[in-house]
């Protein structure tokens, strides 16, 4: 390095110079601005220089960048301030040494990704090649054709032919459910934080849009009672109504309507607002919620509409992750279609991360719960009838990531659907395509459709918000650029400034706004938050942009619309430029007030460009190109009006009507699910439809012996002579009725100490009675409640499910040299007809149950599959169908209250026992010496138990051992009845 001084002082200058902008870009994208994204051919971005091309800058940034190596620039400083030449060389040496290492990290990660996305791709295709080969009936060569170029016929989304028509009289009743963030109707705070956004302000918006629909009864939308300090009042309210949208597109009358409601269901800690990533635990407490509120207002409109049974939901709609769970649970424990809309998928949040480099998957599973969140996904598309997309690249590239979908098969078994072909016992939600909607037929009267106007009104008539941003502005006449988007690094804005910054031209002819939620300090804000905007504001200072960037602090939500106005009314732009965009809601907004826009060719505005024609793509990271656009559109004066003519002259496609429209279309295509309660005429009696007071015993994996004694132990605990009429027992377990039976006889117990039993693991739900003149003559029987198999049969394999899984029990074998022994049998003593059972002989040799599962969802068979009986046995049940939620469908059809269910499991068990924890119900944990050690092949978790279960919560408690003492004075902590 001696006496290299000249190069060195270059190199680390560039450093120096450039440091920042790829720290900056590397904290945004977590990619090389010159190496990710842009194409391989190319040149260098942040390095590019007008009129030459500095090597030396090059290198340090296809070195670099993507690393955050922030303390590179503090070496560099201190090097520079010693006086010693020596020193000072030495120390750059060091310097160059550590970012050669840095280059050497960079090119191992970049290997390791390679490898592991080649692995995971290979691992993937083999069982979905086997499950297409399964098909034995190939397309028609017409529908070979009509898939071609037809993405209805792909995924399922047919709006063509003869679909049945909504209609006044249908007086359907709507719910959905959206769980995280501020969800209130008027003056949303959108941007107070990263759950406070688009999606919040989407739902509220469909739930009015869907209420002012003809046929249309009542939409409620589900979300979460908020009381926490330092939050509005209103987040806590139990019920708001929202004011139906008016739509001059439907001209029928409406009829009778009840409205849309935001129903806040209290769950989680009451005084603690918590972000997504929190409210997996509390999850099945919603569900409990939200289904006493269901069922009550499903009676009570039954009654409003004299229809002489309750009105049903038409479907459950889940939005996002956390409400996909909750949907899909709702939907099972009601017998209701689900429909589904992703929003923003896990799977395609954790590739983004893991490119960047910056954290382990062990890390952003801790951070964001990503594998809680991608397990939801998985379930709901097990659970929905329909799933809904913004744009198709988001069902072929998204998706088609997930286990439980696949573009071939989806087509492959929609066509044998339409020829009625057999699909053995494989299911695929149907993907329909809807683009979000836009409410603007109201303000697009407010513009100066020929734009006359160079600048904003007379300050006397703009509006305040006019005035909080033009204050930063030393000329506010010139076009006004727009970006409205929260400060998160994937949303792009630093490099938008630096296109900004470093295009004089553009510079000298507009004015840049920055829209970027609202915020009172940045030190209070979220770190990566934090982050963004500190480097925005460094930008600025930077390239001396004062007088020429706006970035309030604050603004109302009903102030954006005065916001886009404003930039109309200066003939500017609007511009949104992350790296990648799922839809844009911001896009449909900027052309529904007439503004051009510049965009992300990353994603769905590829699509809405298609449709609207307002503006132009550009490359994310290419801040050139950002420049360059900006500048063509707004100095090329025809160009810009075209765009806007263009917008507002498309823009209805996107209109909330267009939306309900083709909604509704889809709804109304749905088979006829109906909950399966029995009417008051059904013929069974049983003693639990007037108990107060429930006891669920639901310790598994246990002795026989230790099962009796438990059972002995709880009834003498809780059944005292004052509550022996009041307080019923329920036995839930894997065993079958038969089982069951001959072990309470031989134990010397009477089966009718019950009121029911929940068999083969939750898949059978039975009713024991007594039958006979007198009590010596009388023999106990069992009554199926067929019913409730109705209620669990939706999509279940039948035989299609069980030839596959023969056919895989048949490959699970143990090794020993060269010998293979099966392992795993079919068996039909302990199968029924919604549970196929299989004997395991060496529980060693199982696979992981998540494997299991996993390969189910690649084979499109929708189904739970779990372990039981110390893992001697493998169950396969449908996929509504659980101990969990065999005890729901009891509480709504014998009229339960959660409440005062008591639920004993043990510390460990079946693969089904942590479903049996959360909720409303007290749960009571029996520990001791007769509980199993946890085995591996329980797990079907990708995620800690603790991410799923609220093991803190009051409602829980542990008991050391089952003696009758122990279990009163746990019952009596838990505050439940006991004497």
């Amino acid at each position: 390095m001696y006496g290299n001084d000249n190069w060195i002082n270059s190199y680390l200058e560039a450093i120096l110079d450039a440091g920042k902008g790829a720290s900056a870009a590397a904290g945004v994208g977590g990619v090389g601005v010159g190496g990710g994204g842009g194409g391989g051919d190319r040149p260098s971005l942040l390095l590019r220089e007008r009129g030459h091309f500095s090597p030396a800058r090059y290198f340090v940034e296809e070195v670099i960048t993507g690393y955050d190596e922030t303390d590179l620039y503090k070496t560099w400083l201190r090097a520079n301030a010693m006086r010693s030449p020596q020193e000072r060389n030495t120390r750059l040496e060091n310097m160059t040494w550590r970012i050669w290492n840095l280059a050497r990290k960079k090119k191992e990660f970049e290997k390791e990704e390679t490898n592991r996305l080649l692995k995971r791709r290979l691992e993937a295709e083999k069982p979905r090649v086997d499950t297409n080969s399964d098909m034995s009936e190939d397309l028609f060569e017409g529908e070979k054709g009509e898939d071609a170029g037809d993405p209805s016929v792909a995924y399922g989304d047919s709006t063509t032919g003869n679909t049945p028509r909504i209609s006044s009289v249908d007086k359907l009743y709507i719910v959905l459910i959206s769980l995280h963030g501020l969800v209130r109707g008027e003056n949303m705070e959108l941007g107070r934080d990263s759950d406070t956004g688009g999606q919040v302000k989407y739902v509220v918006e469909l739930a009015k849009a869907l209420s002012s629909c003809p046929g249309v009864y009542r939409v409620d939308l589900l979300t979460r009672q908020i009381l926490a300090p330092n939050f509005d009042r209103s987040y806590g309210e139990p019920v708001e109504a929202l004011a139906s949208a008016s739509f001059k597109n439907f001209k029928q009358e409406r009829g009778e309507n009840s409205g849309a409601y935001i129903i806040r269901v209290p769950f989680g800690p009451k005084d603690k607002y918590l972000p997504k990533e929190h409210l997996w635990p509390f999850i099945q407490e919603f569900v409990d919620g939200a289904l006493s509120h269901i069922v009550q207002m499903s009676r009570a409109i039954g009654e409003e509409i004299s229809c002489g049974h309750p009105a049903w939901p038409a479907v459950i709609h889940g939005h996002y992750a956390s409400a996909g769970v909750a949907a899909a649970l709702l939907s099972g424990a009601l017998n209701v279609p689900m429909v589904f809309t992703g929003h923003f998928l896990g799977k395609d949040k954790l590739e983004e991360l893991l490119k960047q480099g910056r954290q382990t998957r062990e890390q952003i599973n801790m951070a964001y719960k990503i594998m809680c969140r991608i397990e939801a996904e998985e379930l709901a598309l097990d659970a929905s009838e329909i799933v809904i997309a913004s744009t198709r690249q988001e069902i072929e590239e998204q998706w088609n990531l997930y286990d439980g979908f696949e573009v071939i098969l989806a087509r492959k078994l929609r066509a044998r659907v339409k020829r009625g072909a057999n699909c053995f016992g494989r299911y695929m939600p149907r993907m329909v395509i809807i683009p979000p909607g836009v409410e603007f037929g109201h303000m697009i009267h407010d513009f100066d459709m020929d734009g006359e106007e160079d600048g904003p009104s007379p300050a006397s008539e703009d509006p305040s918000i006019w005035s909080e941003i033009m204050r930063f502005f030393t000329n506010p006449r010139k076009p006004m650029i727009l970006a409205v988007a929260r400060p998160y690094p994937e949303k792009n804005i630093t490099t938008l400034v630096k296109a900004f910054g470093e295009c004089r031209p553009l510079r000298e002819l507009a004015n840049l706004t920055l829209i970027m939620g609202n915020r009172e300090a940045i030190s209070k804000m979220h770190n990566m938050s934090a982050a963004v905007l500190t480097s925005v504001l460094t930008l600025i200072d930077e390239y001396d942009l004062y007088g020429q960037v706006a970035y309030p602090k604050h603004h109302k939500h009903s102030e954006v619309p005065d916001i886009y106005r404003l930039a109309v009314r200066t003939k500017g732009a609007f511009v949104n430029v992350p790296y990648f965009e799922q839809f844009g809601v911001t896009l449909i907004e900027a052309a529904m007030h007439g503004l051009p826009v510049i965009a992300t060719k990353n994603g769905a505005p590829v699509e809405i460009h298609q449709v609207l024609d307002n503006g132009l793509l550009v490359d994310p990271h290419d801040q050139h190109a950002i420049a360059d656009a900006l500048y063509k559109l707004l100095s090329e004066k025809q160009l810009w009006s075209k765009c806007r003519e263009n917008g507002l002259k498309n823009i209805h496609q996107f209109s909330w009507p267009e939306h309900c429209k083709n909604y509704l279309s889809r709804i109304s295509t749905l088979g006829p699910r109906y909950p399966a309660f029995p009417s008051n005429g059904d013929q069974i009696k049983a003693p639990i439809k007037g108990r107060k007071h429930i006891t669920v015993i639901a310790v598994d994996s246990v002795s026989k012996e230790d099962l009796v004694r438990i059972i002995r132990n709880s009834i003498e605990a809780i059944c005292t002579e004052k509550l022996s009429g009041s307080t019923g027992f329920v036995l839930s377990t894997s065993l079958t009725i038969a089982e069951i039976n001959t072990l309470l006889i031989t134990a010397g117990l009477l089966p009718t100490d019950f009121d029911a039993f929940i068999c083969n693991s939750g898949s059978d739900l039975y009713y024991p009675s007594r039958s006979g003149d007198t009590q010596r003559n009388s023999r106990v029987t069992f009554a199926l409640d067929r019913s409730y198999q109705s209620h669990i049969e939706y999509h279940w394999g039948g035989e299609g499910l069980r030839k596959y899984l023969v056919k895989w029990a048949s490959s699970v074998v143990e090794r020993r040299g060269r010998i293979e022994k099966q392992v795993i049998f079919e068996d039909p003593e302990h199968s029924s007809t919604y549970c196929l059972a299989f004997k395991v002989v060496n529980p060693n040799h199982l696979p992981p149950l998540k494997e299991l599962q996993k390969l189910m969802r690649i084979q499109s068979l929708r189904c739970h599959a779990l372990y039981n009986h110390g893992a001697t046995r493998l169950s396969v049940i449908p996929i509504h169908a659980s101990r969990s939620k065999a005890l729901r469908y009891l509480s709504v059809r014998w009229g339960i209250d959660l409440t005062n269910v008591v639920v004993l499991v043990g510390e460990t068990g079946d693969s089904d026992y942590e479903e049996l924890f959360g909720g409303l119900h007290k749960t009571v944990i029996l520990k001791g010496e007769f509980s199993t050690p946890a085995n591996r092949i329980h797990t079907v978790r990708r995620y800690p138990l603790q991410d799923v279960v609220a093991l803190d919560s009051p409602n829980i408690i542990g008991l050391e051992g089952y003696g009758i003492d122990d279990m009163r004075s746990a019952l009596k902590q838990l505050g439940t009845r006991t004497q």
